[in-house]
């Protein structure tokens, strides 16, 4: 028994430095397609040179590669043998806004956004890191292929940032042209955590994310005679203050919930008392009960401030609630600590650390919850040096986040750290028993 064990951690350690040596040695062409990346990004549902470059290195590597899955994404499937199917994603999608890093490759890329609008583009949220790293884990299991057994399914998904992309390829036969996958697992850069330190969330890992749209409608008229008018602002003021209650008093303390007015547009002159002023909302939750009391609750406090200020029934607000919204992030407990404890074994317990959700949104989420069998994992890896978020955490510095024009992560340890990974992980969910 004592030399069985022996063998099976001497196996592993083999396992564990050929992942090393394998990443470590394709780091220089990693960034290089990195670099390749970030200096040409395309925005959401434009992703065409970027999907086809990362599609040609994809067949090279033995893969069999679908292009156009969605519009612009792609999978790449390699059958080794029998087991279980496990996908890997990456988005591709940049931002409309102008790059302000200084790099060397920064982008000077100028498009044209789906609403008609004219900008620069940047990849603000890591996506070419996302990117980098699934190459890189691509690499390194169709290199040892002797080492796991199943099906690998890797995608590269468009359109993210506006949380459309994984409903388009799932709607475009993700789950049904292809294998269907057990496990789905993903990560993420961080604009918080040291350079090359994995976090894990528990079990909610990103949020609801809804749109609301609160039309108030009042009756306009001059400035000067106020009483002949029903003010649609002092309303919509109202009802700004009262939602603040939806989290403070009407959600348990301990339940993590967002309403942030964004937007109160009303009027046009100093002396005119407009028709209708309007309230443009983020809503954010994490459980789908909580989603829906907020929004309900919206729409509740809208029409009692309405029925308060005397507005009759035909001048009731009105609520859009965006269809499209982006469903919370839930990291499926059994397989979250399979992998966290694999990915501790690998890289040491003080690199990896379990961390709470956060409030921002990730169309990931659809994956699982189009079929609640599909096990599904994102993780964060820092992208900051380390001496950078001490000088934060003393006060000393702020750090660009996420979508800022001055992100730009740490790229070896983040695409090292995350190929690293990915593929560890890999291999533990799909490794010959």
């Amino acid at each position: 028994m004592a030399a069985s064990g022996a063998g099976s951690a001497q196996a592993a350690e083999q396992v564990r430095q050929s992942v090393d040596a394998r990443i470590d040695a394709a780091l220089p062409d990693l960034l290089a397609v990195y670099r390749d990346l970030h200096a040409n990004p395309e925005l959401s549902f434009q992703e065409v040179q970027t999907a086809a470059k990362l599609a040609a290195r994809a067949r090279k590597l033995g893969f069999t590669v679908t292009e156009k899955v969605g519009q612009t994404g792609v999978v790449a499937v390699l059958k080794n043998g029998p087991g279980p199917t496990l996908m890997i994603r990456a988005d591709m999608d940049a931002l409309p806004l102008a790059e302000k890093t200084g790099l060397p490759y920064a982008s000077k890329v100028v498009a044209t956004t789906r609403d008609g609008i004219e900008s620069p583009v940047m990849h603000a949220c890591g996506h070419d890191t996302h990117m980098s790293a699934w190459l890189g884990t691509a690499q390194a299991l169709a290199g040892m292929k002797d080492a796991w057994s199943g099906t690998l399914v890797m995608i590269l998904q468009p359109a993210e940032e506006i949380g459309l992309g994984a409903k388009a390829m799932i709607a475009d036969g993700l789950y049904t042209r292809f294998p269907k996958p057990d496990y789905v697992i993903a990560f993420h850069d961080s604009a918080e955590l040291p350079a090359g330190t994995i976090g894990i969330p528990a079990d909610w890992a990103l949020a609801n994310v809804d749109s609301v749209d609160l039309t108030v409608r009042g009756v306009g008229g001059h400035g000067a005679y106020p009483h002949l008018t029903k003010d649609p602002i002092v309303l919509a003021s109202r009802i700004v203050t009262s939602l603040q209650t939806l989290v403070s008093r009407e959600r348990d303390p301990k339940e993590a919930a967002v309403v942030t007015v964004g937007s109160f547009i009303a009027g046009a002159k100093h002396n005119v008392i407009p028709d209708e002023a309007k309230l443009l909302i983020t809503v954010r939750s994490y459980s789908d009960e909580t989603r829906a009391a907020l929004l309900a609750g919206i729409e509740r406090i809208a029409r009692g401030e309405a029925i308060a200020a005397g507005l009759p029934e035909d001048r009731m607000p009105i609520m859009t609630v965006e269809a499209n919204y982006t469903p919370s992030t839930f990291n499926t407990p059994v397989v979250t600590g399979r992998l966290r404890a694999t990915l501790a074994g690998h890289f040491g317990a003080e690199r990896v650390k379990t961390v709470p959700p956060v409030m921002a949104g990730e169309d990931f989420s659809q994956f699982h919850r189009t079929d609640k069998a599909v096990e599904s994992v994102i993780f964060w890896v820092g992208g900051v040096d380390p001496a950078k978020v001490e000088r934060a955490r003393k006060g000393e510095i702020s750090l660009p986040g996420l979508h800022s024009p001055l992100w730009a992560p740490e790229p070896e340890a983040v695409i090292g750290t995350a190929s690293k990974a990915l593929t560890v992980a890999a291999l533990d969910l799909l490794g010959k028993k």
